[in-house]
């Protein structure tokens, strides 16, 4: 059995959710509503779903979520009881109908293939609901460091609500702490599908709501997103070093320099130019600070305003 696992805190967009528990074609899960400590009471909408599916749900007397929300989803795992398999639902956002359906329709061969992670398709939605980016599907069969290398090169996206973890692995393994919980399920799935392959569904779908309310959608938390991918990549290349290609740690590395360049201290400096020599080569070194070089001399350009191609330039260097 499937126990849909859901960090509460907000209520605005709480019953689409709810909702689409309720549409599901397949019954077959347990929903655990964990409120971390929210002054926004979800009682009287959950009297509304009582009969609609099978819910467990507890009040925190503290709050986790605003220190470190790896600990409230932990905490929110612990409610569980004996089902193989969770998932950990944003209160935002929302299942087509068949989610559950076609686990079960894939069961026979997740479990032939030894998967521990299962993967469904995803569509972006707004503060309406409404869908505002294209169907991002998978291979079916694909391995972390793949999926990672794909994501960094923005060729798909990725969010926590829209995969199943087996729950014994994420109880073995446990999802890193770090900042705002930024790359925490970037790793997780590349650690809780080891040494197997991710599993995806792609006929359906997981609808990931961007708003001001969400991590993503909240440019305000910019600085700490940056130092989380300081420490994810370090996790990457101190303990999972052996798995990534050059080419794909280069993808990985260029993710970082762009978090560098919003916190450009001189001890993440370091840090990036110790990878490129470590990971890459010498030659990847200098050219990561001929870059640096470059983009310096922009900004200077761009701030004195000399040149009206300044921007274009700007532009074209930040997508390398």
């Amino acid at each position: 059995m499937i126990a849909i696992i859901i960090p509460y805190y907000k209520l605005e967009f709480f019953e689409a959710t709810l909702e689409s528990l309720k549409n599901q074609t397949d019954k077959r899960f347990k929903v655990y509503i964990g409120n971390d400590s929210s002054p926004e009471d979800p009682k009287p909408l959950l009297n509304k779903f009582k009969d609609a599916f099978e819910y467990d749900y507890h009040f925190f007397g503290s709050n986790l979520g605003g220190t470190s929300l790896v600990k409230q989803w932990q905490r929110c795992i612990a409610l569980t009881q004996t089902e193989e398999w969770i998932m950990i639902l944003g209160d935002d956002d929302v299942l087509s109908n068949n989610v559950i359906e076609l686990f079960y329709k894939n069961h026979e061969e997740i479990k032939n293939q030894n998967i521990n992670v299962v993967r469904f398709s995803t569509k972006v939605i707004d503060e309406k609901g409404e869908v505002f980016s294209d169907k991002f599907v998978h291979p079916v069969l694909e391995n972390g460091q793949d999926f990672l290398a794909r994501k960094f090169s923005k060729k798909t996206r990725s969010s926590l609500s829209e995969y199943l973890f087996r729950k014994k692995i994420v109880e073995q393994e446990t999802f890193k702490d770090l900042p705002l919980a930024w790359h925490s399920d970037d790793l997780a799935v590349l650690e809780f599908s080891l040494p197997n392959f991710i599993y995806s569904i792609n006929d359906a779908s997981l609808f990931i709501r961007v708003s001001n309310l969400s991590i993503t959608g909240d440019s305000s938390s910019n600085n700490r997103k940056n130092q989380a991918t300081f420490e994810f990549v370090h996790i990457l290349f101190t303990e999972h070093e052996s798995l990534f290609t050059k080419p794909q740690k280069k993808v990985i590395l260029n993710k970082l320099e762009v978090a560098f360049l919003n916190i450009p201290t001189f001890q993440n400096y370091k840090t990036v130019l110790n990878y490129h020599f470590r990971q890459i080569s010498l030659g990847s070194a200098i050219n990561f600070q001929l870059r640096l070089i470059k983009y310096r001399i922009i900004l200077i350009l761009k701030k004195l305003k000399i040149f009206k191609i300044v921007y274009a330039l700007y532009a074209k260097i930040l997508n390398k």
